[in-house]
C-alpha cells in the first residue's frame, strides 16, 4: 500500500509531564493520536519511526551550554527552564525525541517514501532560543530541521511558515541573517513574545528573509487566507523553496484559551491548501509540518484532522472555495497586507 502522508507518533512524547493545568499537557497528543486511532483515520498513514536528534543536530542551533543545561534534568522530578517551561524526569528524552522526530519526517519526504508528513511531537519548538528556553519550548524542532535538510541534502532554500498565534522569536532569531531560509509568519500582536513587528525583516544577508505579519485579535479564515495568498504566494514563487516546512500552532482556533483569532477547522485546511500549491509548484510537494501550539483539545483534534485529510488528499479545496472565502476577508486585513508589503516590496521584486 502506498502513503501519501505520513506521521510521527510515538507513546514517549506524552512522557514529557507538566503541572496538572498546564495548557501544553500530555492530553494535547493523547486526543490527537485518539484521533489518528478511528476508524476514519487508521491505517491511512505511514508511521515514520522517531530517532533522538544527535548532539550535532540539536548544536547547530542550540549553544553546547544550554544543552548540557537541559540534559542534566534528566530523571529530575521537576525544574523550570524559565517560568513557562519545565521539565519531568524523561523531558530530556522527549524534547530530542521531537526535534529527530522531525528530521526523521523531513528524510522520508525527502526520500520520497512519503508525500508530505506531520510530526505530532512535543515539546514544541518555535520559541526556544540558542541559550534558552520560552514558552513551552526547549529545543528548536524546526529550525534544527530545516539545518538538518541543509546540510544533509546540501539544500539551498526552505521555506518557514508559522501560523501560531504566537510569534516564533526562536526561529526568527536562528535564521535572521541567513537568506537559506525565508521565515514568514503571522501572529498576534502584541503578544508573548513582545517580538515579530512588522518593520523586523531580517539583517545582512538575511534582509528580507523574515517576514512578520503581526495581527491584531479577531482575523479568521478569511483574513488569513488573503494574507497566505496576497504576501505568501508570490514571495515563495519567487524564492522557489526546495522544501516547504510548517511550524502548525492550532492556537489561532476561535475557541483557544489562550488566543483571540478566530480560525476554524475547515480555515486550518484552508490554510494547508495554500501551503500544498506552494509545495506542489516549488519542491515536487515537499511539505513537513511539526506541531507547535494549539489548547483548546476539541478545536486541536478537528483542526488537525482537516489538515491531514488535505494532506493526505482525502479533501482537495478548490481554487474557487479558495476565492469565495477570502471574498469574505474585513477590509481592516488590506491595510495590515498594505503595510507588510511595503516594508518588503524594495527587497522582493515581485512586488514592484
Amino acid at each position: 500500500m502506498l502513503f501519501k502522508t505520513g506521521i510521527v507518533k510515538d507513546e514517549r512524547y506524552l512522557r514529557h509531564e507538566t503541572a496538572v493545568f498546564h495548557p501544553e499537557s500530555p492530553k494535547r497528543l493523547e486526543s490527537i493520536y485518539k484521533m489518528l486511532d478511528d476508524s476514519e483515520m487508521n491505517e491511512k498513514f505511514l508511521f515514520i519511526e522517531p530517532t533522538h536528534a544527535t548532539h550535532e543536530d540539536i548544536g547547530r542551533v542550540h549553544k553546547q551550554s544550554y544543552i548540557e543545561f537541559v540534559a542534566k534534568t534528566a530523571g529530575k522530578e521537576h525544574s523550570y527552564l524559565d517560568p513557562d517551561t519545565e521539565t519531568s524526569p524523561e523531558s530530556y528524552d522527549a524534547a530530542k525525541l521531537a526535534a529527530g522526530g522531525l528530521c526523521n519526517a523531513i528524510d522520508s519526504v525527502v526520500k520520497g517514501e512519503t508525500g508530505n508528513a506531520f510530526a505530532f511531537v512535543r515539546p514544541p519548538g518555535h520559541h526556544a532560543e540558542a541559550d534558552r528556553a520560552a514558552g513551552f519550548c526547549i529545543f528548536n524542532n524546526i529550525a534544527i530541521g530545516a539545518l538538518h535538510a541543509i546540510k544533509k541534502y546540501k539544500m539551498e532554500r526552505i521555506l518557514i511558515v508559522d501560523w501560531d498565534l504566537h510569534h516564533g522569536n526562536g526561529t526568527q532569531h536562528s535564521f535572521y541573517e541567513d537568506p537559506r531560509v525565508l521565515y514568514f509568519s503571522t501572529h498576534q500582536y502584541p503578544f508573548y513574545p513582545g517580538s515579530g513587528s512588522v518593520n523586523e525583516i531580517g539583517r545582512g544577508e538575511g534582509l528580507g528573509y523574515t517576514i512578520n505579519v503581526p495581527l491584531r485579535i479577531g482575523p479568521g479564515d478569511a483574513e488569513f487566507l488573503k494574507i497566505f495568498r496576497t504576501i505568501l504566494e508570490p514571495v515563495a514563487a519567487d524564492y522557489k523553496p526546495d522544501l516547504v516546512l510548517l511550524s502548525a500552532g492550532f492556537d489561532i482556533y476561535y475557541n483557544d484559551p489562550l488566543g483571540g483569532m478566530t480560525v476554524t477547522p475547515p480555515g486550518f485546511a484552508k490554510l494547508m491548501r495554500v501551503l500544498l500549491d506552494i509545495a506542489d509548484e516549488c519542491c515536487d510537494g515537499k511539505l513537513v509540518v511539526t506541531l507547535e501550539g494549539g489548547y483548546d483539545l476539541t478545536g486541536l483534534t478537528q483542526s488537525t484532522k482537516e489538515v491531514l485529510k488535505e494532506m493526505r488528499g482525502d479533501t482537495h479545496v478548490s481554487k474557487a472555495d479558495l476565492d469565495n472565502i477570502e471574498g469574505n476577508a474585513d477590509n481592516y486585513i488590506d491595510e495590515i497586507i498594505k503595510t507588510v508589503i511595503t516594508q518588503i516590496k524594495p527587497l522582493w521584486q515581485v512586488f514592484r
